[in-house]
């Protein structure tokens, strides 16, 4: 059984946090993708104006227990006044965005730093 901590990894910078799921992402259960989001929000609450990025680089597919992960975190951040976007999106993944028309709801940008400097700038 896999733990939601190795399964998501967090980098800050400055008001800025990047998350970085595993490759395995997808083959987590519902119960688990609950507890990753809440680990996941967490350190969310501490900043007034939350800034995500989700770095898809080590993630080739995802389905329905990831897109919900990313609407719930998307919710959150929005509601605090945030912004969440996307980066390093497999050709897979980005088809998937724009079938489910979720590629309108986030900024998707091609690398980490990339979207760090939209965050950021």
């Amino acid at each position: 059984m896999s733990n939601y901590h190795d399964d998501f990894q967090l980098e800050w910078h400055g008001n800025t946090v990047v998350i970085i799921p595993a490759s395995n992402v997808e083959s987590m259960s519902w119960d688990l993708i609950e507890q990753a989001a809440d680990i996941v929000m967490s350190p969310l609450q501490e900043v007034e104006i939350p800034m995500v990025v989700f770095d898809l680089s080590d993630v080739s597919y995802f389905g329905s227990v990831f897109l919900a992960l990313l609407l719930r975190c998307h919710k959150h951040v929005r509601s605090r006044g945030g912004e969440l976007v996307l980066c390093g999106a497999s050709k897979m993944a980005n088809e998937l965005l724009r079938i489910t028309a979720l590629d309108t709801l986030w900024a998707i940008y091609e690398t980490r730093d990339e979207a760090l400097d939209a965050l950021m700038g």
